[in-house]
């Protein structure tokens, strides 16, 4: 303890002052962590389980530690992943599948040449990442699910096949405009 800390409490005693306790202050109190906080954050995690720690200390002014204890412990919730599922495949897309592997064998001599090959659905959108997915749950609560693939108009098939041709090696590629 500081010598101008022990002069300030000699001081208070000389005045007649009895008990060592603090004098209630003004201001924000010590801890953040009641029960009107919990209720606060348990309605806001509620309305979107999306939302990180930091978005919600933001929303509610408290303080990210805080906000993450309140979350873990008194909530009992964690943040989990989404969990990929494979799409069901539409009857449109089944018919356009088999349209296009049709085609391709229409055009079977092309393939005594080929070395390997791969196909591909090329999307064009900016899938959710990982960490956009994931919610808040709690530990019994099923996992949430999401498609591996999203159905956008703006998406294409593409081939891509290596080739052997005159003893030197070539790449071709099918795209939707040659099928």
């Amino acid at each position: 303890m500081k010598k101008s800390s022990v002069f300030e409490w000699h001081r208070q005693f000389k005045e007649e002052r009895e008990d060592v306790q603090d004098d209630p202050r003004s201001g924000q109190p010590k801890t953040q962590r009641t029960d009107a906080n919990v209720d606060r954050e348990r309605t806001l995690v509620r309305s979107d389980r999306r939302l990180g720690v930091r978005v919600i200390a933001e929303e509610l002014n408290m303080n990210r530690e805080t906000v993450r204890q309140i979350v873990k412990e008194d909530l009992g919730m964690r943040k989990f992943s989404t969990k990929m599922v494979p799409p069901n495949l539409t009857h449109d897309q089944e018919q356009r599948r088999l349209h296009i592997l049709s085609d391709l064998l229409r055009n079977a001599d092309m393939f005594d040449r080929v070395i390997t090959g791969d196909e591909t659905w090329c999307f064009q959108y900016d899938p959710e990442t990982k960490r956009q997915s994931m919610q808040w749950k709690k530990q019994n609560s099923p996992r949430p699910e999401k498609n591996t693939h999203v159905s956008f108009a703006g998406q294409e098939h593409a081939c891509v096949f290596l080739l052997i041709t005159r003893g030197s090696f070539t790449m071709n590629s099918l795209h939707k405009d040659k099928w």
